[in-house]
C-alpha cells in the first residue's frame, strides 16, 4: 500500500474549491492508501502569524476535514506542531539546502513581492529583504521534511506547489548521494486518474480562494450561499446561437456541472445556445444545488466543532501515529548522518 501525504494551512475556512479540488478525493483515497493528512500550522506562521486566530483556525479546518468524511480510524489526521520530530528533520535537511536555490523559489519571490509591494527579480531576490523571515525562505525545506518524514510515495499538490515537490525530490536525491545510501524515496504528484478540478470563484475569473473574497464556504448558511451566488458576475447574455461563453459564464457552468444533475446542466446549456438563457433562473438553480451539497456538511461541522472531547481524541491519536512514523525516519537519518549516542 502506497503512502500518501497532504497538508493544508489553517489560514481560513474551507470552500467548495477545497472540497471538489481535494477533500472529496481524499475521502476516497483514504481507503486505497496509507494516508497522512495534517493541519500545517507551522507553515501558516510564514504569512499569517496571528496567535489569537491560530488555534481557532486549526479547530475550523480540522472540523471541516472530519465533516467532509475523513475518518481518523482509517487515515492519520494530525496537527503539524504536535509532531516535533518534523522540526528536527527540517534542521538536518537544511544542512543540504543551499541559500541561492531557496532565493530562486518562485513561491518565495511571489510572497516577497506581495509582502514588499513590488516585483522581486534577479538581484532583488537577494537584497532588500529586511523584515522577511527565514521561515518563509526555508518553507520548501519544511515541506520536504513534512513529506520525507513519512517516506511518502505520493503527494497531491496544486500548480503553486509543484516546484516545492520537485525540490523535495531534489533534496531526497542530494541526501542519498551525499551519504551513499538509497534511503529516501522520490515522492511523486498524486494522480487521481481524472483531470484535476479547478473550481472558479464568483468574481468572473481565477480560481476560488480563501483570500480572494470569491468563495463559497462549507460553513456558509443557506442565506449566505444564495446571496453570494445571486451576486456572481455574469454578462448581458449571448447574442447569437452557440456563442462561446465569456469566462464569467463559463465559470457558472463549471460550478453547475459540479453540483447539479446532468439534465439540469443540459437544460441551461441548451437555453444558452438558443439565446434564451435567464441568468437569474440559472443562479437560483445553482444556489439550491450548492446548498444540497453544503448543508449536510455544515451541520456536521457545527456538531464536530463543539465536541471538545472528540477533537482532543482525534488529534491525540493522530499525533501518536504520526510521531511513531516520523521518529523512525528521524532515527535512521540521524544514524546515516553520524549522530549517535555514546
Amino acid at each position: 500500500m502506497e503512502t500518501v501525504l497532504s497538508g493544508i494551512r489553517p489560514t481560513g475556512r474551507l470552500h467548495l474549491g477545497n472540497y471538489f479540488g481535494a477533500l472529496r478525493n481524499f475521502v476516497r483515497m483514504q481507503h486505497q492508501a496509507r494516508c497522512f493528512f495534517f493541519i500545517a500550522d507551522y507553515h501558516s506562521l510564514t504569512t499569517h502569524p496571528d496567535p489569537k486566530a491560530l488555534h481557532g483556525n486549526i479547530r475550523d479546518v480540522l472540523s471541516e476535514y472530519l465533516a467532509a468524511g475523513l475518518d481518523p480510524s482509517v487515515a492519520t489526521i494530525y496537527v503539524q506542531s504536535d509532531v516535533p520530530e518534523v522540526a528536527e528533520l527540517q534542521l538536518l535537511l537544511s544542512m543540504h539546502a543551499h541559500v541561492p536555490e531557496l532565493l530562486r523559489t518562485a513561491s518565495f519571490k511571489d510572497k516577497v513581492s506581495k509582502l514588499r509591494g513590488k516585483s522581486v527579480e534577479g538581484e532583488d531576490a537577494e537584497s532588500g529583504l529586511a523584515g522577511i523571515s527565514a521561515g518563509l525562505l526555508c518553507y520548501p525545506v519544511l515541506m520536504a521534511a513534512d513529506i520525507l518524514q513519512h517516506r511518502a510515495d505520493k503527494v497531491p499538490v496544486g500548480k503553486d506547489q509543484e516546484q516545492h515537490l520537485e525540490m523535495t525530490r531534489f533534496y531526497a536525491r542530494r541526501f542519498n548521494s551525499f551519504y551513499g545510501v538509497e534511503y529516501f524515496k522520490e515522492p511523486q504528484a498524486y494522480n487521481f486518474g481524472t483531470e484535476l478540478v479547478k473550481v472558479p470563484g464568483l468574481d468572473g475569473s481565477g480560481k476560488m480562494g480563501k483570500s480572494e473574497g470569491n468563495g463559497l464556504y462549507l460553513s456558509d448558511s443557506d442565506t449566505d450561499l444564495r446571496k453570494k451566488v445571486m451576486r456572481a458576475v455574469s454578462d448581458s447574455g449571448p447574442t447569437e446561437p452557440n456563442q462561446p461563453m465569456a469566462e464569467p459564464i463559463a465559470n457558472l457552468f463549471t460550478l453547475l456541472r459540479l453540483v447539479s444533475a446532468p439534465d439540469v446542466v443540459q437544460h441551461f446549456t441548451d437555453a444558452y445556445n438558443r439565446c434564451e438563457i435567464r441568468y437569474g433562473d440559472l443562479k437560483k438553480q445553482l444556489a439550491e444545488d450548492i446548498i444540497a451539497v453544503v448543508a449536510p456538511i455544515r451541520e456536521r461541522i457545527e456538531a464536530i466543532r463543539a465536541d471538545d472531547a472528540y477533537l482532543h481524541r482525534v488529534t491525540s491519536e493522530g499525533a501518536e501515529k504520526a510521531r511513531a512514523s516520523s521518529a523512525a525516519t528521524l532515527a535512521d537519518v540521524r544514524g546515516i548522518m553520524g549522530i549517535k549516542r555514546f
